[in-house]
């Protein structure tokens, strides 16, 4: 049975594998991809390579058949509920069906419980109420059933009480302080997404079941670029494990056979075995596609998914049917003063994104430095999966690579890197606390380029049509990259209405950049903020609040941190410590 509908991209994003749903008066959970059935494919092979799975796959929609076979399963949860009317608190299928929601004495709707229990590593369960109410005793014989009583008129814990007819209570209050369960329950391991359970060692936190930290998706995602973007290149991509054994032959025959081959090749393309390929694209082209991705297969790649996407905003392509991308030069002036400070500047009038569900945690995102391995959630319960649900989403943006000469004076002052060096040692610091070894260095260039990109959004937000949640950064910081997207891109057509590009191709982008920069230079939480040494997740920002710089979560990549506006336009002690000092007067 149906029990109700969410969009396809949400299954990606905000209600994938171990997320709670709620539907109506009832609550379920999403099931793991072993009873998922796949959809279409997602061709984007540079990903695929860099997750090491062989598929990904669209989340199948519905069909219209009333068995509704291609329906993304889950199970109900939380197995606890409890009846309004007459007040009982016990298992779901002790006061109803597993499948109905009115109680079997008094037939009224229930209402799921409230509250679960969750652990860092991903585990959730329901709420241990008969330990509760016995503070981590195990009850004495006989029969033992649980009332819920509340007082409507207050939201306080302390009015939700919860009764035993042996005569024990206990009131909520108290249950979300940390440690709350400690001497009275301990991590089940519950996987329920999963149907099982593992060892835990670890003391689970109580929560509402409908907080958003109870579900934290874990989201890889990549540009597709040439040549992988290209018509050929895709259609080659679908039939590749047909296509793979016949290039692979016609790469290693001689002079003599390869003419032959080459015929049957052709035939085959064009042919009904492998009729993805149509007619559009010569056996030339085929062959050259196939000795390509065979290449890619054997390890040649020039770097990682950043590094390449980033060789291609530097070179632009104005042929590729899922990459448009050219300097702002070719089509209007670049003025003095933004090529002064910026090395490129190229408009992206067309990208495709694809964007994978990896896994998830609970109680906090994964952050700067955290155990992957500890602390994602698996999909899957052997954890050997060939496939991951993906989604591709059109948009558009704007590539800026900054002055590498002009930086690099920069971040090397003895100033700039004394002010890094404060959140650098707060970063270290957090990872000491929690036993674990850093996996990037904080670098005067990356809290530059962050900031540079939150400072733009925020103000392009008011200019180009998008709102500011519906604008993503994309950074690209290393030694040799000193650049940022801005983009925004959907799984409809709102993502190519060329918001961004015609902001960015109107004549005075000396002037937007100009306004970005002054606009970061004020702050309705000055002189607080500006003259802030630490502020947001431990300390990881310096000058940098939900009134200047910080942006709604789904933009940033970096999770609101490693920001600081006094490195674009100076501190309140030393006014030319600004990246951008001389603008923001």
């Amino acid at each position: 049975m149906s029990v109700g509908e969410v969009r396809t991209s949400q299954l990606v994003t905000t209600y994938g594998v171990g997320a709670v749903v709620a539907v109506e008066d009832e609550t379920f959970m999403v099931c793991g991809l072993d009873r998922w059935t796949p959809g279409t494919e997602v061709v984007e092979p540079r990903l695929k390579k860099e997750l090491r799975v062989s598929e990904l796959r669209r989340p199948r929609s519905s069909s219209p058949d009333a068995y509704r076979p291609r329906d993304i399963p889950v199970v109900r949860f939380p197995l606890w509920a409890s009846c309004p009317t007459c007040k009982r608190l016990d298992r779901w299928t002790r006061l109803a069906g597993y499948w109905t929601s009115t109680c079997n004495a008094c037939h009224a709707q229930l209402v799921a419980s409230r509250f679960v229990t969750v652990c860092e590593h991903g585990h959730i369960d329901d709420f241990p109420y008969m330990s509760w109410v016995h503070d981590g005793r195990v009850p004495a014989g006989g029969r033992h059933e649980l009332a819920l009583h509340g007082d409507a008129t207050t939201a306080s814990l302390a009015s939700v009480v919860i009764e035993c007819s042996c005569g024990a209570e206990a009131s909520m209050q108290g249950a979300f302080q940390r440690g709350a369960l400690g001497g009275i329950a301990g991590c089940s391991g519950a996987r329920p997404w999963l149907s099982d359970a593992v060892e835990c060692d670890r003391q689970p936190r109580v929560l509402q079941r409908g907080a958003s930290n109870v579900w934290f998706p874990v989201n890889v995602s990549a540009l597709s670029i040439p040549p992988w973007s290209e018509h050929v290149f895709k259609a080659v991509e679908r039939v590749w494990p047909m296509l793979r054994a016949m290039v692979e032959l016609f790469q290693q025959a001689p002079p003599e056979q390869a003419v032959a081959l080459k015929a049957v090749l052709e035939q085959t393309i064009h042919g009904v075995h492998l009729p993805g390929l149509g007619t559009e694209f010569s056996v030339d082209d085929v062959i050259g596609a196939g000795f390509a991705r065979l290449g890619f297969e054997g390890g040649g790649s020039d770097g990682g998914l950043r590094d390449e996407e980033h060789k291609a905003l530097m070179k632009g392509n104005a042929s590729s049917s899922d990459f448009v991308c050219e300097p702002l030069a070719a089509a209007s002036s670049i003025k003095a003063m933004t090529a002064d400070w910026f090395e490129a500047v190229m408009l992206v009038r067309r990208l495709r994104e694809v964007r994978v569900l990896t896994g998830f945690t609970r109680l906090l995102p994964l952050g700067p430095g955290d155990d992957r391995a500890a602390r994602l959630a698996p999909l899957v319960s052997d954890d050997e999966k060939y496939w991951l649900p993906a989604i591709d989403v059109i948009g558009e943006g704007v590539f800026f690579e900054v002055a590498k000469d002009r930086l690099t004076r920069w971040e090397r002052r003895p100033d700039v890197l004394e002010r890094v060096a404060q959140v650098s040692q707060n970063y270290l610091g957090r990872l000491a606390t929690r036993d674990q070894k850093p996996d990037r260095e904080i670098t005067p260039r990356l809290m530059l380029v962050h900031s540079l990109a939150h400072a733009l959004i925020t103000q392009w937000a008011l200019d180009c049509g998008y709102p500011a949640a519906a604008l993503r950064e994309r950074l690209y910081v290393a030694d040799d990259m000193a650049g940022f997207l801005i983009y925004t891109a959907t799984s409809d057509s709102a993502g190519s209405l060329g918001g961004i590009v015609g902001l960015a191709d109107s004549g005075d982008l000396d002037g937007l950049v100009a306004e970005a920069i002054r606009e970061a230079g004020w702050c309705s939480s000055d002189p607080l903020c500006i003259e802030s040494d630490g502020g947001g997740v431990d300390g990881l920002n310096l000058a940098a609040c939900h009134a200047c710089l910080l942006l709604p979560e789904v933009s940033c990549e970096e999770m609101n941190v490693f920001l600081d506006r006094a490195l674009l336009i100076g501190a309140a002690d030393n006014a030319a410590l600004g990246f951008f000092a001389d603008l923001s007067r």
